[in-house]
């Protein structure tokens, strides 16, 4: 039996269950009873086969000498994930400069066991920079897809180019994953960004595509425990777009708040009921445990996502975590922006971007920024448009005409930010952003209120959802519908937006040389068909020196 057919198989048994939503007891409880039903649902013959890779593999975080390589293990038809079931298996590894694996560079073995939802991670050092290679896992008389990975240049390297994809926000059950199938497509990435909201933690139905389920999650109930948050990566990796993307080049990912729950901050979220969902404190312990063992991430810092990788002489990316030490969000009785004591970074990682972005002596500083860090007003959008995106962007639909989850909720950690990229002439820094649903550029002003004749102090490239919905959705009215309307007055009001798009869900190709940094943006025919195709919509670059956008017309 093939891999791909006992996948197919697994996946329509795991479809077949539809458990109601439990409370934080009986979500841990019902796990351990969830493997009699699977295995009953399987064929007699798979459940005597042998270890299956049913979840792809993956690597990220490239170095100039390593890569991390990463699998799930599935040992028994039962040890399902988050089931805590199945035995300790052997997982071996090898790394190849050729696809055909004949000139193996390093190899190795680990034991996968339930204790990590049996994921397995290699962290390979010893390669070459700038390198393309192919690894395997193999488990008993079974192996993996081959697949490819990349290391980073070398530090004092002198790199003519670089290109990522760039994608955030994919909601399983508000479309397909055609994003990641066209960018694997492509042939031609270094590496691709996700910059957070890989996985959605709501119940079934809660969100979906205009209200529609296109294809349902598992658990069906929302995630809270350990097991909840394990069966949800699990789910996702089963996407046969996302594992291609993960086949074909590296991964460097943050988190965003849907990793753990809608609006999280550090003690607590919108979408967490303190009690009733068990504890915040355990939560987000679970949540960042299950993100660590599913994601080929290095925690440079325990428990958090904040690290910096370098690209040679031309760029640094400084990755952020702005769930873990943010304060809550401002509202009604809660503090105001504007407050000092409140931060979206914390004391430690904005000192630790502050240095960064000053010792790097590279042409570009990315900067991997899960929420838009560039100022936005609403402007005068009538009621019908300001409700709705009201609704988006998680605000009080009564009027506050500030998104207070994004940098403009804690706007004394902003000033502090874009003052040191000025007074130290700090050049090319580039935010690149998720989060909001929506494609921006952005000059990103010091002064928003006397822009343009405030200096900028960075640019910003935010991408749109993958599948989850925008404004066009929201009011459930034809694509383009709203953009059409509220893209100019959102630019009227807000004079450092370049361009906004409001409504179409895709992806970006972020390309680099000395002379500039480009993004051009893609957008997906129909997030609910599992063919969709691309298109190129816009490109926007900033050219060296320049701290500005500027609109170019065509793709790199």
């Amino acid at each position: 039996m093939t891999s791909r057919y006992r996948s197919s198989e697994a996946s329509q048994a795991l479809n077949s269950l539809s458990p109601r939503r439990r409370t934080v007891v009986k979500a841990a409880a019902a796990t351990a009873v969830l493997a009699g039903p699977l295995a009953a649902a399987l064929p007699a013959r798979a459940a005597a086969d042998a270890p299956a890779f049913l979840h792809g593999v993956a690597s990220g975080d490239p170095l100039p000498d390593g890569i991390l390589l990463w699998t799930r293990v599935t040992p028994t038809p039962e040890a399902i994930p988050g089931s805590g079931l199945g035995p300790d298996t052997e997982v071996s590894w090898i790394v190849a400069k050729d696809k055909a694996l004949t000139n193996i560079v390093a190899k190795g073995s680990t034991t996968a066991s339930a204790a990590s939802d049996h994921t397995v991670k290699a962290d390979i050092r010893g390669l070459e920079p700038a390198t393309d290679y192919w690894f395997r896992f193999s488990a008993g008389p079974t192996d993996s897809p081959v697949a490819r990975t990349r290391t980073a240049p070398a530090a004092d390297a002198a790199v003519p180019g670089l290109r990522f994809g760039v994608v955030s926000c994919a909601n399983w059950e508000g479309g397909y994953f055609a994003a990641y199938r066209h960018l694997a497509a492509r042939g031609d990435l270094d590496a691709w960004l996700h910059l957070g909201d890989y996985i959605y933690e709501y119940k079934s139905g809660e969100y979906a595509a205009r209200g529609t389920v296109v294809r349902p999650h598992a658990p069906t109930n929302e995630i809270l425990t350990l097991a909840d948050y394990r069966t949800r990566h699990g789910k996702y990796k089963t996407d046969p777009d996302l594992q291609a993307l993960h086949h074909k080049a590296p991964v460097v990912a943050i988190w965003d708040d849907h990793e753990f729950a809608d609006n999280a901050w550090s003690g607590g979220a919108v979408n967490h009921t303190e009690g009733a969902e068990g504890t915040w404190t355990d939560r987000k312990a679970a949540a960042k445990q299950a993100y660590f063992e599913w994601m080929p991430v290095r925690p440079a810092i325990a428990g958090t996502t904040y690290r910096r990788l370098r690209f040679g002489k031309l760029a640094d990316l400084s990755l952020l975590d702005l769930r873990s030490f943010r304060s809550q969000q401002a509202s009604t009785g809660s503090g105001s922006v504007d407050d000092p004591d409140r931060t979206i970074t914390g004391r430690a990682q904005l000192d630790w971007l502050k240095a960064g972005l000053k010792a790097s002596d590279t042409t570009w500083r990315l900067v991997g920024n899960s929420v838009m860090i560039a100022p936005f007003v609403i402007g005068s959008l009538t009621a019908d448009l300001l409700k709705p995106l009201a609704k988006l962007l998680s605000l009080p639909q009564d009027g506050l005409a500030v998104n207070t989850d994004q940098w403009d909720g804690y706007t004394d950690d902003r000033r502090e930010l874009l003052a040191h990229l000025t007074s130290n002439a700090i050049r090319n820094t580039v935010f690149l952003t998720g989060d909001i649903h929506m494609a921006w550029a952005n000059d990103v002003p010091v002064d928003a209120g006397t822009y343009p004749l405030s200096a900028s102090a960075a640019t910003e490239f935010v991408v749109t959802s993958v599948t989850s919905d925008n404004l066009d959705d929201i009011v459930k009215v034809p694509e383009g519908t709203v953009s059409a309307i509220a893209s100019p007055i959102i630019k009227a009001a807000n004079r450092h937006v370049h361009w906004v798009d409001t409504d179409r869900h895709g992806y970006g190709v972020l390309d680099i040389t000395a002379e500039r940094a480009q993004m051009d943006y893609y957008v997906l025919s129909d997030r609910t068909k599992a063919d969709a195709t691309s298109a190129w919509v816009r490109s926007y670059r900033t050219r060296t020196g320049t701290q500005k956008v500027e609109r170019t017309y065509d793709p790199v």
